[in-house]
């Protein structure tokens, strides 16, 4: 068995190195991780405040050419269980969200080469318009390109132009893991980390804020998971656009890669990837726990682990729906929830601004 490695000497170190960094995170004991990160927590927000917020996540067309070996949720054009929404039928889903009480709409969806630029502007054009209390938290960084690459533009182009039609940020899916080899294992027309950089540094050049992800727990290293956490740290040196940092374990059931899994994830193995990056993305100022994709209990053990913001409502979700993981909440729950935790209740908008704080009567 490795030796323990002593805490006491990253008390008071300003920014870990990739290489001390694997060290704290493969060889410390996890309650010592978790109170190295809860000090690092209360560092970046001082106050007992958990944020969230009110959300939906729906999607426009499951239509892709991508072929990522994760995903059980695409269908290849043509396909008989194939759809592309209307733009019609696209806000009444918002108009659905917003009913529920929803002030963020997390919109993503497929490769689909047969949708022009002007569509995806549209939805968040008429978005805008129609729901002025929703904000447009629309596309991934994968979905950017393929824009670009339908019309044949720079992805910059892309970026501006949805910028005029009022989107002022970006969900962060797609990254899965920021390194060479695991993407062109698992989605390799994806291309590599760049592809994925370039989107989200482009975006906060122009004024657009984002998220960044993490899908890990299924053929990445220890190694691996902080050459990805030291990728998106430098591009906050560099830009400062990510709001934070949301990670999720990957869910096999239905998906290709499925039988290529090496090895199962638990609950310790979330907690400890939520400690170490509120310990070294030193520069993020959240770390979201998710109650949806690990359950109830484990978001709010993350909550004593680092993480400060508890994600959303997910009113509606349909890509981890596809490989049988379901997971539901109401918003009076997440606030008992929280609560439970021994936390207050923040109610925030997608760029962090806090709208209500729920205190107990």
């Amino acid at each position: 068995m490795k030796p323990l490695t002593d805490p006491s000497k990253f008390k008071t170190q300003k920014r870990l190195t990739p290489e001390e960094g694997f060290e704290l995170f493969e060889n410390l004991d996890l309650l010592e991780l978790g109170s190295l990160a809860e000090k690092m927590r209360f560092q970046k927000n001082p106050n007992n405040l958990v944020t969230f917020v009110a959300d939906s996540n729906p999607n426009y067309t499951n239509v892709c050419v991508t072929d990522c070996s994760f995903c059980a949720f695409y269908r290849k054009p043509g396909a008989e269980d194939s759809y592309t929404l209307s733009l019609e039928e696209v806000m009444e889903k918002i108009k659905n969200a917003e009913l529920k009480g929803a002030t963020t709409v997390l919109l993503q969806g497929g490769h689909n080469p047969n949708l022009p630029l002007e569509y995806y502007c549209a939805l968040v054009r008429e978005t805008r318009k129609r729901f002025p209390k929703i904000t447009p938290h629309f596309f991934t960084a994968s979905e950017i390109q393929n824009m670009a690459e339908v019309e044949r533009i720079p992805v910059r182009e892309v970026l501006e132009k949805l910028k005029e039609a009022g989107q002022v940020s970006l969900p962060g899916g797609g990254a899965e893991i920021l390194t060479e080899r695991v993407r062109k294992r698992i989605s390799p027309k994806k291309g590599g980390p760049e592809k994925w950089l370039e989107v989200h540094k482009t975006a906060h050049q122009i004024g657009i804020k984002s998220t960044a992800t993490m899908m890990y727990g299924h053929i990445e290293t220890k190694e691996e998971i902080v050459e990805h956490l030291e990728q998106i740290r430098q591009l906050q040196d560099e830009t400062n656009g990510f709001t934070a940092f949301i990670p999720w374990s990957f869910k096999p059931n239905h998906t290709p890669l499925q039988h290529k899994v090496p090895h199962k994830t638990f609950s310790n193995d979330y907690l400890r990837i939520i400690a170490f990056s509120r310990i070294y993305l030193d520069n993020f100022p959240h770390i979201q726990a998710s109650w949806f994709s690990e359950g109830k209990k484990t978001g709010q053990m993350a909550l004593h682990f680092g993480a400060d913001d508890f994600g959303g409502t997910i009113f509606e979700e349909n890509v981890h729906r596809a490989t049988d993981h379901i997971n539901k909440t109401t918003l009076e729950e997440i606030i008992t929830l929280i609560q439970e935790a021994h936390f207050i209740p923040a109610q925030r908008d997608t760029l962090y601004n806090i709208l209500k704080i729920h205190s107990k009567e």
